[in-house]
């Protein structure tokens, strides 16, 4: 199936045979051109099994890393991979057929290496829809993850605290999410579906792993984060404005605890393919929902967060990834 791609020039092309600089060149499996900043709007992007496996192999070929557990770094939240030993750090613009990131506080890179002793990858910030990216990119990697060998995922993000009991600097376990995209038909599955990948119709009434969750619980308690732990309900937009006060009220009413711009295409891809997820937000900033504030969310503020709160925030991914592979361990 060709796809349709719009360049910055606005020409159109299928990818039997592509535009570059002016030439025409085959597809041979690879994907469009790669820039610093995404230039291409993609429809009906395809990253077929055979891509995804050639990504898996280059890697795989370059790390004696084989890990079992994954895990996405958020805005802010990059610190996790600086604490990995015995690194392999492989940076997107260098991995092929891979976009690359354009965000502030993303190094942009998929780290292989032992966080405690246990084998792990990170990606060293994501990919959004915001950038350019069609929502298939955007979590692409997470099959990558499950084609290296990892059967479970840690997804990360930083996010805006919804529920008026929250305080910047908390963390909020995922324990589901509300797909406001998907309403509007924008999924990562959308097109052909490839059985190889996982099933047509992926059930996500249990997105986010019960016994993970309670795990989380009993670790905030053990470690005395107690207080400042959340349970809650998560949402993405698609960015990269923040949100309006009319849109926080409405979302509010329907049951959402925090906001971001990642995280729910992500989840979806990893459970279309079997990987069993936990997730869990920063809450950065909190979400104004009254007209005559003058506080203003930005960016900035967001990744400063992250970096207060790295030294916490990796206690407690470091002794997941401890519990999960234990999981892994009693299941073999």
């Amino acid at each position: 199936m060709s796809q349709i791609i719009i360049n910055g020039n606005g020409n159109h092309y299928d990818d039997s045979h592509k535009i570059k600089n002016g030439n025409s060149y085959k597809n041979n499996n690879s994907s469009p051109p790669r820039t610093a900043s995404p230039i291409f709007s993609y429809v009906n992007e395809n990253y077929s099994y055979e891509i995804i496996d050639n990504i898996k192999n280059y890697l795989m070929a370059r790390t004696k890393i084989r890990p079992k557990i994954g895990i996405i770094c958020g805005t802010g939240l990059g610190h996790l991979a600086e604490n990995l030993t015995e690194a392999d750090s492989f940076p997107y613009e260098e991995i092929p057929n891979f976009p690359v990131s354009t965000v502030a506080g993303h190094a942009g890179r998929m780290v292989f290496g032992y966080l405690n002793g246990i084998e792990v990858m990170c990606m060293q910030g994501r990919f959004h829809y915001y950038e350019g990216y069609a929502l298939s990119t955007c979590s692409m990697p997470v099959r990558v993850m499950k084609f290296c060998g990892c059967t479970h995922l840690i997804a990360t993000n930083a996010a805006g605290g919804l529920n008026s009991s929250y305080n910047v600097g908390d963390i909020m376990i995922v324990k589901d999410h509300i797909n406001i995209m998907g309403f509007a038909g924008n999924s990562p599955l959308q097109g052909p579906n490839d059985h190889r990948f996982g099933p047509r119709f992926p059930p996500m009434n249990k997105a986010y792993d019960p016994e993970l969750i309670d795990i989380a619980l009993r670790l905030s308690k053990e470690m005395k984060m107690e207080s400042e732990t959340r349970c809650g309900v998560y949402t993405c937009v698609g960015g990269p404005n923040y949100e309006t006060v009319a849109e926080l009220r409405m979302w509010k009413i329907l049951g959402v605890d925090a906001v971001g711009m990642s995280t729910v295409h992500e989840v979806i891809t990893a459970r279309h393919c079997n990987l069993k997820v936990f997730g869990f937000s920063l809450i950065t900033n909190k979400c104004e929902t009254e007209y005559d504030t003058h506080e203003e969310t930005n960016h900035d503020d967001v990744v400063t967060i992250g970096q207060r709160r790295q030294a916490k925030i990796t206690n407690f991914v470091t002794r997941m990834v401890e519990e999960i592979n234990n999981l892994i361990i009693n299941c073999q």
